[in-house]
């Protein structure tokens, strides 16, 4: 990806950008401590559409809210102002789609009642993420050095407001009576929170350090089970069942996440002689994931076969191919992709990264393009910002390059890199630049010193 000739800051990128191949879910004793941030743009659209109806039943305005899928096997969601979490193992534990808005719509009766959480939870609530991933098979990678710390997130503004949360248990009560309510207000069933409520009421006999710690936070007792069944017993959608297009997603998005963190489990089912599709899709992902790309591009061809209009499919076979060396045949899968789905910015950072990786000088400056219109849609992306710095340097754009490093180090919340790389790039760039005047931004909002700060409020009158 990057020319043997490289610079000490072309040295510094490559070492930065170095590729993970693989999510493994964190150890049960250690599952506070070891969670990832996921971006994936079909199991966000999927969590979207089962979330935006509750949010609208609350009167909360669902298209300015967040979705974030965190990697970790607890049993947890949350929901605050902008933001809807949700933890691969509530989805991968959830049997159905109302299971899964279920708990949403309790999160969001938690949100709605303005609950607060109990101060000492809050202390420990901060998450350490140590992985970000992008599509789920571009995963990109760890913060190499000591500089840049070991913390990630893709969505660094959102995440210091998620965590363990402490509810007591009358505002547990009262969340499930108002996710109730907007379950529903939104023509859906509550017959999934007591379900999964009740899947869990072994959890109540526990010691707190053994049960899972959604549950410590939320306490579960047999009596708030037993009042919301018989709240939601006596509403009229409580016999409404999932849609079956419903349920088919819901098992595309288990599908995609077992073949991700657990291929070996997927792989169990990869010998049915007639499987469907989600168990298709996990197989493809599962030995892609145990480094078995030539059965992975067949399985994915085979599906392409019957879907060829299934932007996700090109996406993951894209993938597949950039992440064993083959670039140049990457580009194609990656830019159908694209052009199925057009509005999707993490299949246009998947494009530029590919495209920023071949010997072409008018391909790379193509894939610059592509990740500008990536961010233009998701400014917060800072892997995306980390690939345009490789390819600015690339290019010997050297004063972008540093400026879109300030960028990525002001994302995942690195102010002291932020201004060290911001400082450098004023002193490069233009001063009638937008890049220099974000620079400028940048540091002054990255903790300067007095001198330095003062320095900035000079240029700026200048």
């Amino acid at each position: 990806m990057v020319s043997p000739t490289r610079t000490p800051f072309r040295l510094a990128m490559a070492a930065a950008l170095a590729m993970s191949l693989t999510v493994r879910p964190a150890p049960a004793a250690a599952q506070d401590d070891n969670v990832s941030l996921i971006r994936d743009t079909e199991i966000e659209d999927i969590l979207h559409d089962d979330a935006a109806p509750l949010f609208d039943a609350a009167g909360l305005d669902a298209k300015s809210v967040h979705i974030l899928l965190i990697g970790s096997s607890d049993l947890q969601a949350f929901a605050s102002p902008g933001t809807m979490a949700v933890y691969t193992g509530l989805i991968l534990e959830s049997k159905s789609p109302n299971q899964l808005q279920g708990v949403m719509a309790h999160e969001i009766g938690h949100l709605a009642g303005g609950h607060s959480a109990r101060s000492d939870d809050m202390n420990r609530a901060g998450l350490k993420p140590f992985l970000l991933t992008m599509g789920l098979g571009v995963l990109a990678a760890l913060a190499g050095n000591a500089e840049a710390g070991a913390v990630l997130a893709g969505n660094a503004g959102y995440f210091g407001t998620l965590g363990a949360l402490g509810y007591s248990r009358e505002q547990e009560s009262r969340a499930d009576q108002a996710g109730a309510t907007y379950l529903e207000k939104a023509g859906m069933s509550g017959r999934g929170l007591v379900e999964f409520f009740d899947n869990f009421r072994y959890q109540e006999v526990f010691q707190e350090a053994r049960r899972f710690p959604y549950f410590r936070s939320h306490p579960l007792s047999s009596d708030r089970i037993e009042a919301l069944r018989a709240r939601v017993e006596k509403l009229p959608h409580y016999t409404q069942t999932d849609s079956p297009e419903a349920m088919a997603r819901h098992e595309i998005m288990k599908a995609k996440l077992q073949g991700f963190i657990n291929p070996n489990i997927a792989m169990a089912k990869c010998g049915d002689k007639d499987p469907d599709y989600p168990t298709q899709y996990a197989c493809a992902i599962a030995y892609y994931q145990l480094r078995e790309p030539e059965k992975a591009i067949k399985r994915i061809d085979s599906m392409l076969a019957a879907q060829p209009n299934n932007a996700y499919l090109w996406e993951l076979k894209g993938q597949v191919l950039f992440e064993f060396g083959h670039a140049p045949e990457a580009e194609a899968p990656q830019r159908k992709s694209v052009a199925l789905k057009p509005d999707a910015p993490l299949l246009r950072v998947n494009l530029g990264q590919t495209l920023i990786a071949l010997p072409d000088k008018a391909k790379v400056e193509e894939g610059v393009v592509e990740l500008k219109r990536s961010l233009d849609q998701d400014g917060d992306n800072a892997v995306a910002w980390r690939l345009l710095a490789e390819a600015y340097a690339g290019q010997g754009k050297d004063g972008l390059a540093r400026y879109a490093t300030a960028e990525y180090n002001d994302r995942i919340g690195d102010k002291r890199q932020a201004l060290i790389f911001a400082m450098r790039a004023r002193d490069m760039l233009d001063k009638h630049s937008p890049e220099w005047r974000r620079a400028t931004d940048i540091a002054r909002t990255s903790n300067p010193d007095k001198d330095t700060y003062r320095g900035l409020d000079k240029d700026d009158r200048l």
